[in-house]
C-alpha cells in the first residue's frame, strides 16, 4: 500500500481526475486529495457531483458515488498548508494534479505556492518524487510552454490530456480510461484499462 496525492484544479478535464482517483484506491493505495476552488467548480459543471470544499462532505460524496473505501481516500482543506502533505517528512511515493490548470503550472514552475495542491508538488520536486501535471489547455502560449519547460527540467513529467486514436475508441470513456491509464503508469500503478499498442 503506497501513498499518492491527487490535486484537481480548475483546468477542464474532470473526468479524467475521477478515473485517476479511483485507480489509485481500487489499486488498493490511499489518496490525498486536495481540490481548488476552480477545481471544484468545473467538477460540478463537467461531472454533476456537487464537492463544497469541506474534507468530510467531499469524502463522503465521493465515496458515495465512486464506491472508494473509508480508509483508501483523505479529503485535505486546499487552505491546510500545515498538512501533512505539505512536508516533505511525510513520504508518498508521488503526486499527479489533473487537470492542472496553466495558472497552477506557472506557479509550481516559478516556485509559487499560492495553496496546497501548489506547495505539495514543490515538495515532490524536492524530494525528488514522481510528479505529473496534466494541463488541458489549448492551444499553448509560449508562456504555457516555458513553464512546462522549467517543469520538466525540475523534474516534473508533463502529460497533457491528449487521447490517442489508435485503439479505435468507441466511447468517451474509452477517451477518459486511455489518459488516466497512462497518468496512472507513471505513478507506477498498474491499470486494466491500458491497451498498449502491439503494431499493426
Amino acid at each position: 500500500m503506497n501513498k499518492y496525492i491527487l490535486g484537481i484544479s480548475g483546468g477542464s478535464g474532470a473526468l479524467y481526475s475521477l478515473a485517476v482517483l479511483k485507480g489509485i484506491c481500487d489499486s488498493g493505495n490511499i489518496c490525498y486529495l486536495v481540490t481548488s476552488k476552480p477545481g471544484r467548480r468545473v467538477l460540478s459543471l463537467e461531472t454533476g457531483l456537487n464537492l463544497v470544499g469541506k474534507p468530510a462532505s467531499d469524502k463522503k460524496i465521493l465515496q458515495d458515488n465512486l464506491s472508494i473505501d473509508d480508509e483508501k481516500l483523505e479529503v485535505i482543506d486546499e487552505n491546510d498548508v500545515g498538512a501533512n502533505i505539505a512536508s516533505g517528512s511525510f513520504r508518498t511515493k508521488g503526486m499527479a494534479i489533473v487537470p492542472c490548470s496553466t495558472g497552477t503550472l506557472g506557479s509550481i514552475a516559478n516556485g509559487i505556492s499560492r495553496g496546497l495542491i501548489e506547495r505539495a508538488a514543490d515538495v515532490c520536486l524536492k524530494e525528488r518524487r514522481t510528479l505529473i501535471v496534466v494541463p488541458r489547455e489549448t492551444p499553448y502560449s509560449l508562456i504555457h510552454l516555458e513553464n512546462m519547460t522549467k517543469l520538466t527540467k525540475a523534474g516534473a513529467i508533463v502529460l497533457p490530456a491528449s487521447p490517442g486514436f489508435y485503439n479505435l475508441p468507441k466511447n468517451i470513456d474509452d477517451l477518459v480510461n486511455m489518459v488516466s491509464s497512462r497518468i496512472l503508469e507513471k505513478l507506477e500503478i498498474v491499470s486494466s484499462n491500458l491497451k498498449e499498442w502491439e503494431g499493426t
